[in-house]
């Protein structure tokens, strides 16, 4: 058997609460019950934030979410011409971590750092007018060229 790539202590699994962390484990938070929403972005600054083919974020309602430890070891950028968009990683390892958004009610948090499933998967692929000309979108969940419709 193979061993773990990244061997860190993650707290045990709590029902109704989903669970995430960064690479070294020194940022945790967890949030209850079903995320507002789950997509894939594909705009430059998702990709460039993230160094990936896009960024898939799984969208909490601020009430719900909660640091579990670590916090103060995030660091954040904000992109100077971007109303919202910032970047929030470990001080540590560089690995992902969630950001706040008290304007908006909700925080973001990077599907990559969940270490339990959320229970909802991705529900659409937004500004893939902005794709990364290389990577190929497989499934056939809808696409919009930027933000979808609003309901």
């Amino acid at each position: 058997m193979q061993a773990p790539v990244v061997s860190r202590p993650v707290a045990p699994p709590k029902e109704g609460v989903t669970q995430g962390s960064c690479l070294c484990g020194s940022v945790a938070f967890e949030f209850d019950g079903t995320p507002l929403r789950m997509v894939s972005c594909h705009c430059k600054r998702c990709r460039l934030g993230r160094s990936a083919a896009h960024a898939t974020n799984v969208f909490v309602a601020l009430d719900s979410f909660r640091w579990i430890h670590g916090d103060a070891q995030i660091a954040s950028y904000k992109v100077p011409d971007a109303r919202f968009f910032t970047v929030a990683f470990c001080k540590r390892c560089g690995g992902a971590a969630p950001r706040q958004s008290p304007e908006r009610g909700f925080a973001v948090v990077p599907a990559g750092t969940l270490d339990t499933d959320p229970g909802i998967r991705p529900a659409a692929h937004i500004f893939v007018d902005s794709k990364a000309s290389w990577f190929p979108i497989t499934d056939d969940l809808p696409r919009f060229a930027e933000y979808p419709p609003q309901a």
